[in-house]
C-alpha cells in the first residue's frame, strides 16, 4: 500500500498544544515554546504511526471572507490570539519547515478549505489522505480514501474517523455534514442553525429527506408548528449556513513527496531550546 499524505490543521493543533501544555516550557530566549513543542510532538506521533509520503501544515484566514459576507456573526465571538501564542505562531513556519514538512497558506480561505482541497487532489491522483484536525466540520471529508485524525478523549494521539464513525457519531453520512451543521448550528463557528432543532432532529430530518433542500421542500409536512415555522421562515439563512459549512476549492496541486528530515529538525529543536526533542530527533536520524 502506498504511503498516505498527512495534512495538518495547524491553527487547531497550535491552539490545542498551547492550552494543553504549561507556559513554563520555554526556549533559549526565555519565551514559551509550548505550542510549537506540543504541535511537533502531535505530528511526529502520527508520522511514526503512518509513515506519510509528505506532511503539509495548513494555515489560512481566521474567517474566510465569503463566509463573513454570508453571515456577519461568523467567528465574531472568538477571542483574540493569546499574547504568548503570537510569537510562536509567527515562528511556526520556519520551525516546521526545518522538519522537511511543507507549508500551505491561503489569504482568503481557511485552513479547513486547504485541508479538503489537498485531500481532493490526493484522491484524484489515486492516493490516500490523513487529515489531522480538532474540527469536526472536517468529518465531511471522510471517505474510503480520506481518514480524519481527531483528538481522542482521555488518551494521547488521534482517533481515526471514517464514514462509519461519522454515521455513528452524527447519524448522517459524511456528505450530509454541511446540511447537518446548517440545521443544528455550530457554536464554535458562530453558525446559529435552525432555532429549536438539535442534533437528533437534524439527523432524523436528513435521514428522511437526504439533503437540506429536501428538508425545506417538505417543511409543511413537519409534525410541530415550531419546526414548520423555522424551516419556512429561515429558509434562505439555512441555505447560507450550509454554504458556510461547505469546504471551498483552494486551487491547490498535489504536493510532492517530502520525507521528514530528522537532522535539520533536530537542529531547529535545539535552536528553540527543545533539547530533549532535539536528542530524540537525532536518534531517529540514526
Amino acid at each position: 500500500m502506498a504511503a498516505p499524505l498527512l495534512v495538518v490543521d495547524t491553527p487547531s493543533m497550535l491552539y490545542r498544544a498551547f492550552f494543553a501544555l504549561p507556559k513554563t516550557i520555554k526556549g533559549a530566549d526565555g519565551q514559551p515554546v509550548n505550542a510549537l513543542l506540543g504541535t511537533a510532538n502531535l505530528v511526529l506521533r502520527e508520522v511514526a504511526e503512518y509513515g506519510p509520503r509528505a506532511v503539509v501544515l495548513c494555515f489560512g484566514a481566521e474567517a474566510a471572507h465569503y463566509r463573513v459576507e454570508l453571515y456577519s456573526g461568523y467567528h465574531a465571538d472568538r477571542p483574540e490570539m493569546p499574547d504568548l501564542l503570537t510569537p510562536q505562531w509567527v515562528a511556526s513556519h520556519d520551525f516546521f519547515s526545518a522538519f522537511g514538512w511543507q507549508i500551505a497558506e491561503h489569504e482568503t480561505l481557511e485552513a479547513d478549505d486547504l485541508l479538503g482541497s489537498l485531500a481532493d487532489a490526493e484522491t484524484a491522483a489515486g492516493g490516500e489522505t490523513l487529515i489531522m484536525t480538532g474540527d469536526r466540520d472536517m468529518f465531511q471529508c471522510a471517505s474510503d480514501a480520506v481518514t480524519v485524525l481527531y483528538p481522542a478523549k482521555g488518551v494521547q494521539g488521534m482517533e481515526p474517523i471514517g464514514p462509519a464513525e461519522v454515521r455513528r457519531r452524527y447519524g448522517v453520512d459524511p456528505e450530509q455534514v454541511p446540511d447537518f451543521i446548517a440545521l443544528r448550528g455550530d457554536p464554535s463557528d458562530g453558525i446559529p442553525g435552525a432555532k429549536g432543532i438539535g442534533e437528533k432532529t437534524a439527523a432524523e430530518l436528513l435521514r428522511r429527506y437526504g439533503t437540506l433542500d429536501g428538508v425545506l421542500e417538505h417543511a409543511i409536512e413537519q409534525s410541530t408548528p415550531r419546526i414548520r415555522g423555522v424551516l419556512r421562515d429561515d429558509r434562505d439563512a439555512l441555505l447560507d449556513y450550509r454554504e458556510m459549512a461547505r469546504l471551498q476549492d483552494a486551487g491547490v496541486s498535489r504536493p510532492p513527496d517530502s520525507a521528514t528530515d530528522w537532522n535539520t529538525a533536530g537542529d531547529a529543536a535545539e535552536r528553540f531550546g527543545m533539547n530533549r526533542l532535539a536528542e530524540r530527533l537525532r536518534e531517529m536520524a540514526g
